[in-house]
């Protein structure tokens, strides 16, 4: 079971929760353990996954802030990135720690406006439409990135945004906010 352990660490990052369901999930599978002389072994699942802790090869807090960060780069809102935390298994505290600030929240939705083409890097196809087909995209759009996760201000703001110099002052505002230097 510990080569088990040790090769699944190897391969993915994980949580322990991951690694601990892993185990099981392959432990019920593949039956009790039996030793040669027909005895069955008790397998100890969580000690094995808090010496893989203790060992470092599992660290809950570094997935955590590898997860967020490759979330809020794709686009996805704080409340998505916190879902597949909390899906992971990742303890509130570490969920709290990682979660992602003012700036980096505008940002990942400005991303996911920009990749669905929404708002001002629409490219300007709503003004020929009608005024309710208008609407629906606008519906459509809203629903979009409150799917993604996005505070509904934050979509709010993009797609009545006119220009992407307003979004840039956005996000420079947030950043300035958080001391944070540079650009996107």
């Amino acid at each position: 079971m510990r080569d088990l352990a040790l090769s699944y660490v190897a391969r993915f990052a994980s949580t322990g929760a991951r690694l601990e369901a892993y185990l099981l999930r392959k432990l019920r599978e593949r039956g009790v353990a039996e030793g040669a002389d027909g005895r069955s072994a008790a397998i100890d699942v969580p000690a094995l996954v808090a010496r893989l802790v203790e060992l470092g090869y599992v660290d809950d807090a570094a997935y955590a802030r590898m997860r967020a960060r490759d979330l809020g780069a794709r686009g996805y809102g704080a409340r998505r990135v916190e879902q597949a935390l909390w899906a992971a298994g990742v303890d509130e505290g570490i969920r709290a720690e990682t979660a992602p600030g003012e700036a980096a929240r505008r940002h990942a939705a400005v991303l996911m406006a920009q990749k669905r083409r929404l708002g001002p890097f629409g490219g300007g196809r709503e003004e020929a439409a009608d005024p309710l087909a208008r609407r629906k995209a606008h519906e459509k759009a809203v629903a979009a990135m409150l799917r993604a996760g996005h505070d509904y201000e934050h979509v709010r703001f993009i797609l009545a945004a006119t220009d992407e110099e307003r979004i840039a002052e956005w996000l420079d505002e947030a950043a300035e906010q958080e001391g944070i230097q540079g650009t996107w």
